[in-house]
């Protein structure tokens, strides 16, 4: 079951990217990620009632605390993500913030061991690896050329700088401790509660965003601005109810990890389709690296 979740996951949350991509890349709105993190926390608010109220899910002081390091690590991680978005093209972004579950991988190998993995269960983990992190590589060091040319085709245009990669990079690094400190506390707690935990931290930053964006700011929520940052928002909020399960099976985490931050390989074709962000051969390359290890993962499982 962690294969299919995780493949859930990573349909939802490449969705996410693409929509977050529209809501946040106005130039002129400086507080589009803040507005984002608003979208995001209003929409995870209300699964959590609903899972309360309906779903019967148990919440409690106790349980917010203990899940808090790794709400904080998860929402922190949105927002650099989020800041990124403004500066940078999703076919960059997206690559570098998800090489995290590489990161999740080899930490878990490092202190597990090898023990209990398979040679072939052990290559679909590298070539998934490789292929995220090639992905960043790619994106990080290509041709002006080759991204004038992309950003022509987008109508948007990007100065490369090392401030506009810093915000993926920070991401992806607290997306990883996050993701890593997610498994060993999902072993004392509930993964419903937990969950609704999550969301209702998220809630309470956007409650504090909405305050300063409006309140303290006096900046306008335009409707039809925020559209897309709240589809974005519903996506998210059903990949990480997959998310949290794929991550619960221990014995799997080494490969549900990889596969749900190759959800960058979607992003990228997305911002191909929808966003006119031109993909080199070595963008495809990496892709099929990762897909293939996706699709050797999967047989495993069967």
């Amino acid at each position: 079951m962690w294969f299919w979740l995780s493949l859930i996951a990573l349909l939802c949350w490449s969705g996410s990217d693409l929509f977050s991509k529209i809501g946040c890349r106005d130039p002129k709105d400086k507080y589009s990620h803040l507005k984002m993190v608003i979208a995001v926390g209003v929409v995870m608010g209300i699964h959590a009632a609903y899972e309360i109220f309906v779903g019967g899910t148990a919440i409690s002081l106790d349980i917010l605390w203990t899940y808090l390091p790794v709400s904080l690590l998860y929402i922190s991680s949105m927002t650099m993500g989020y800041v990124g978005l403004r500066y940078i093209e999703l076919s960059i972004s997206s690559p570098i913030c998800n090489s995290s579950g590489a990161l999740v991988a080899i930490m878990t190998l490092i202190m597990v061991g090898f023990e209990g993995y398979s040679p072939l269960a052990l290559f679909a983990v590298a070539l998934v690896c490789v292929g995220a992190i090639g992905l960043g590589v790619v994106d990080a060091t290509e041709d002006e050329a080759l991204r004038a040319a992309r950003q022509e085709a987008g109508n948007y245009k990007y100065s490369k700088s090392w401030l506009a990669l810093a915000m993926p990079v920070a991401y992806c690094l607290l997306d990883a401790l996050g993701t890593f400190a997610d498994n060993r506390v999902l072993e004392t707690l509930d993964e419903d509660s937990a969950n609704v935990a999550y969301e209702l931290t998220f809630l309470l930053a956007a409650v504090v965003c909405f305050l300063y964006v409006v309140l303290v700011k006096k900046d306008r929520l335009i409707p039809r601005m925020e559209a897309p940052k709240y589809v974005g928002a519903i996506c998210e909020t059903a990949g990480q109810f997959a998310y949290i399960y794929a991550i619960a099976d221990t014995a799997h985490l080494a490969m549900s990890a990889p596969i749900i931050s190759s959800y960058c390989a979607a992003s990228v074709l997305w911002s191909r389709l929808f966003l006119k962000e031109r993909l080199s051969w070595k963008h495809y390359a990496m892709i099929v690296l990762i897909v293939a290890g996706i699709a050797i993962m999967g047989f495993l499982d069967l």
